[in-house]
């Protein structure tokens, strides 16, 4: 069996799990950081709800992929419309399964732990990273501009709801005791 070697846009995929996590744990202070202004509230989360933690997912690998794809995309060839699957495939599983995993552990054993909400947001790094190299690898795409517009729709629903939260537990912070900004 003949080893499959990675060229060098799936090498830039890989090398993003540490970004992702490094810059997605910085983001975690810039709201308070920045004196809780409300535009590094878009970007950061503004409280302590699960929901806006997956903002340190978001934009980190939304800015790996993106500055890659500018600054290569035409020294490697870089088909946009595998790319982009791939970062939507990345974002989507990666915030989905940090919330699937954080709800598991704390409703089935009924704990909750800074260590291992760390440990949970390094593992969706790493699974969200492969899952889209997988896809940029293996799968015909959705479109470039399909994926690009269900994209900037995350954005824009991170955003809204930065603002305007649905009444539900995923957005609700138990140490405020409030939602949203």
């Amino acid at each position: 069996m003949k080893k499959q070697k990675f060229t060098h846009p799936e090498k830039w995929i890989l090398i993003g799990i540490p970004f992702v996590f490094i810059v997605g744990s910085i983001f975690h202070f810039l709201y308070d950081w920045s004196g809780q202004n409300v535009l590094v509230g878009l970007i950061s989360p503004v409280n302590e709800s699960v929901w806006e933690h997956a903002k340190l997912l978001l934009v980190p690998t939304t800015l790996w992929w993106v500055a890659y794809y500018i600054a290569k995309q035409k020294k490697y060839g870089i088909d946009a419309n595998l790319w982009f699957t791939g970062l939507l495939v990345s974002l989507v599983s990666s915030i989905t399964l940090m919330m699937l995993f954080y709800y598991f552990y704390t409703q089935a054993f009924g704990i909750q732990s800074l260590y291992v909400d760390i440990f949970i947001f390094l593992l969706v790094s790493i699974m969200g990273q492969l899952l889209g190299l997988h896809f940029y690898r293996y799968s015909e795409g959705l479109g470039a501009g399909f994926s690009i517009v269900l994209i900037a729709l995350i954005f824009i629903i991170f955003a809204y709801w930065t603002f305007q939260p649905p009444q539900i537990p995923l957005f609700f912070d138990k140490v405020d005791g409030k939602y949203g900004i």
